[in-house]
């Protein structure tokens, strides 16, 4: 029965991820086209904040993904104890690590904004938009556990619908807060982390209760939650490879755009709008890839080895299926996409440029996505991080840099770059992943 039905559980668990992941971009959205209507300060705040905020988020994302994995196995195993058990430990640990990211942050504002060399003009705002959102992080967290371990179910549907609360809430208070409407003072860029920090305050409490209410399988019970070594360096294991790739690789992105603003605003802006779009079609990859690793895991807890094979192929087959048209697209029309977003003739030839060197490397890349799933359904994400590093660092940046500054090629050798190591890590993961290392069931023991 699970093996005929591969296909469309696979979609059931995606497309659910896929508009949870639309949802957050509208919420940051929504926030900076309110304050954009206060100042250029107001709006540079959360900007600026980003990428912090992305990067202490990722330990949340890793040791959730982490129980997405045990949560599964015990799911295809038909152990309802251990699904519980594990939901409840991946719950306990990252709120833990929330609170502890929250506050790491908040003290370390000062250093951060000297790090990020914040305009004068801009400090004032992004170090109090900082303080509230720092504090919302162990809400933030929240979402991130429910969304692994009811993915680990088969059930990505109920992260949507608090996403979609979420957001509206925030959309809701954002204009309150912002321009003090009604009863409400006028709080700016404070407003706005405000309306951030209830909107998840919510949400974490509508998540404490559908978890220990139960739902789908899985019921969280507060016996649970003590820590169990075993289980917490499990999920430590498996989570910290995840947390990892993706943190030292949001570093390698941030040394890549300073190589792309040594040439100017015109291709500050081509490669600003290549990366939106190559990010909004690569959405699908990363929903597809959450799906299959929820499918791989219940497949391997079950003891099927051919089933979780078959639920990686289904997972590339369906990403090719889209991918090679959005591609094709943006090869053949990548100078209307980018005259789309900004009528300039020079952003339009750097971006025309891009899209044709780039473009094909992102088929291959975005169904490496895909397959990350695997190696994460199978706890085996060493590969994944290793991976994620040396595309950065290994490849890309050095590339750039040779190819842009040194042969002389210009802003098209950083498109090189980012072509070259597209094809290399796809290539490389394709090998590992034939290898079947990650066709491994994970030894649960609750209480342990």
């Amino acid at each position: 029965m699970y093996n005929t039905q591969l296909f469309p559980r696979l979609l059931r668990l995606a497309v659910p991820i896929m508009l949870t992941n639309l949802l957050q971009v509208t919420y940051n959205l929504v926030d900076a086209w309110f304050l954009g209507r206060v100042s250029a300060e107001a709006v540079s705040a959360p900007s600026i904040a980003f990428s912090v905020v992305f990067f202490l988020g990722v330990f949340g994302m890793g040791f959730s993904q982490a129980g997405t994995t045990l949560v599964s196995q015990a799911h295809g195993a038909g152990n309802r104890r251990q699904v519980d058990f594990y939901a409840a430990q991946t719950v306990g640990l990252v709120s833990v690590t929330g609170i502890v990211v929250g506050l790491v942050g908040v003290l370390a504002i000062d250093t951060l904004l000297g790090l990020l060399r914040v305009p004068p003009a801009a400090e004032m705002q992004t170090r109090v938009y900082m303080q509230i959102i720092f504090s919302a992080t162990p809400f933030m967290f929240f979402f991130f556990v429910l969304q692994g371990i009811m993915q680990g179910v088969g059930d990505s549907v109920t992260a949507l619908w608090v996403q979609l609360a979420t957001v509206t809430l925030n959309g809701v208070l954002d204009p309150l807060l912002i321009f003090g409407v009604g009863p409400f003072p006028e709080m700016g860029v404070a407003g706005a982390a405000t309306a951030t920090l209830v909107s998840r305050g919510v949400s974490a409490a509508a998540i404490l209760v559908i978890l220990f209410r139960g739902r789908r399988h899985l019921t969280i019970h507060a016996a649970d939650l003590r820590p169990r070594r075993r289980a917490w360096r499990t999920l430590v294991g498996i989570g910290i490879p995840l947390a990892t790739g993706q943190a030292v690789a949001a570093l390698g992105f941030t040394v890549l755009q300073g190589v792309v603003n040594g040439f100017g605003v015109a291709v500050i802006a081509a490669f600003g709008v290549g990366n939106r779009i190559i990010g909004m079609f690569n959405m699908p990859a990363i929903g597809l890839s959450r799906a299959t690793a929820a499918l791989v895991g219940q497949e391997l807890g079950a003891g099927r080895e051919d089933g979780a094979r078959r639920a990686v192929r289904i997972g590339v087959l369906a990403m090719l299926a889209f991918i090679v048209p959005a591609m094709s697209l943006t090869f053949l029309f990548g100078h209307s996409v980018v005259r789309f977003f900004v009528d300039d003739p020079a952003v339009i030839a750097h971006g025309a440029t891009l899209f044709r060197i780039v473009s094909v490397s992102v088929i291959p890349f975005t169904l490496f996505t895909v397959i990350n799933g695997a190696f994460q359904g199978g706890g085996d994400t060493r590969p994944v991080m290793v991976l994620s590093i040396i595309r950065l660092w290994g490849i890309r940046v050095p590339l750039a840099m040779l190819f842009a500054w040194r042969l002389g090629l210009g802003p098209a050798g950083i498109w090189y770059a980012m072509f070259v190591s597209n094809i290399l890590t796809a290539t490389a993961g394709f090998l590992i992943l034939r290898t079947g290392r990650w066709l491994r069931r994970i030894e649960l023991a609750p209480g342990t």
